[in-house]
């Protein structure tokens, strides 16, 4: 069988994905020929006329011809935000597979980048590409969330839906406890201050200002903690609540490290918070679980069918939930524990090949139905 992995342009969610199911389908079907194809990498977030005019060159009519005269009889493209290049593969009788795996843009207008000079074109174009996914063979949706928010706003039959949750690199792992407690050191956490962590954007729905509402509450109980923000930095709007809160102290921006450095960080700290409001997925649970770090996190989108009863879960919309939840854990021994030993259980079923099965088993019915 000959496989086409049609990729995106440089992002490092779409890359983690593509790299994860190549690796898996490449570990259990060798015999297949797996093909990646790239588009010409362009700044997504320049906002200069000429590159903006390069890009959708590229995105919508360079990269879609070079797929569609591949030989191969399946393409599979790897986000939605993509499918236009369906459209394009209508013609020819390669089957098509596109991986969908949020629809955030429709619930959050403002979650595009470079899109900010024209947001009304950026929307429809992006309403273009997704109703690709209404002519595509069949659709992977990384969580059921995601396979419900697909059916009702771009109107996909249930049944040419199917649900394969991603894998996580197997470099998320503990560390010797020796070695975390040198990190701690290093990183200037005294003996009982509890390390409270979040990892991803500052977008709003990662529901930054209802954590740092709960840091509040955690320093005006006295409870000794820090909290670490890892990717991006925070907003001024964030900035102003650190302040006014008075949470300079304890809070701490670590930038966007490198994966050794993030596996440290995992494990340096004693609990993930992230009650987001919206996850596709939610990667980033699975990490810290995987570092043998409980989670806290929502108990609304994908966050529940991802965590399981391996994390805590609570209303994102509370801050003294959230807080709550921290205390809990943070008293309770046998519970954290407890959640530590369900979470490195839990993850071990989220792995690329076992993604990749599911996926080279969709393709083969694809070929060879009934």
């Amino acid at each position: 069988m000959r496989i086409a992995i049609a990729r995106t342009m440089p992002e490092f969610s779409m890359d983690v994905y593509a790299e994860g199911l190549v690796s898996g389908l490449r570990a259990v079907r060798p015999d297949w020929k797996i093909v990646e194809l790239f588009p010409e990498p362009i700044d997504r977030k320049s906002r200069s006329p000429w590159i903006r005019v390069r890009k959708y060159y590229e995105r919508f009519w360079n990269f879609p011809r070079c797929v569609e005269q591949q030989d191969v009889d399946i393409v599979h493209i790897v986000d939605a935000a993509e499918a236009h290049m369906v459209y394009w593969l209508q013609k020819t009788t390669k089957r098509t597979v596109v991986t969908c795996h949020d629809l955030i843009n429709y619930f959050y207008s403002d979650n595009r980048v470079a899109s900010v000079q024209l947001p009304l074109v950026s929307h429809q174009i992006w309403l273009h590409s997704i109703r690709g996914m209404g002519y595509a063979d069949r659709i992977i949706a990384v969580s059921e969330a995601t396979a419900k928010d697909t059916v009702q706003i771009v109107n996909l039959e249930p049944d040419r839906i199917c649900v394969v949750p991603n894998g996580i690199d197997i470099t998320f792992q503990p560390l010797p406890q020796i070695q975390v407690q040198i990190i701690r050191q290093r990183r200037a956490i005294e003996i009982g201050t509890l390390c409270l962590l979040n990892v991803g954007s500052n977008h709003s729905r990662k529901n930054l200002l209802n954590i740092l509402q709960s840091l509040g509450v955690l320093k005006q109980i006295g409870l000794p903690f820090v909290f670490w923000k890892v990717g991006s930095d925070f907003t001024v709007e964030q900035k102003d609540l650190i302040q006014n809160l008075q949470l300079q102290e304890v809070v701490r921006y670590l930038g966007k490290p490198d994966r050794a450095t993030l596996l440290e960080i995992y494990n340096a700290a004693d609990i993930l918070v992230s009650p987001s409001l919206f996850e596709g997925f939610g990667m980033t649970l699975l990490e810290a679980m995987a570092c043998g770090t409980p989670v806290i996190t929502s108990n609304v989108s994908s966050m529940p069918e991802v965590v399981g009863d391996s994390g805590l879960l609570v209303d994102p919309n509370s801050p003294q939930a959230i807080a709550d939840a921290v205390i809990h854990l943070h008293k309770n021994p046998p519970l954290y524990a407890n959640l530590v030993e369900k979470g490195l259980a839990r993850v071990q079923s989220f792995t690329w090949q076992n993604a990749a099965e599911q996926v080279a088993t969709i393709y083969e019915k694809l070929l060879h139905p009934g």
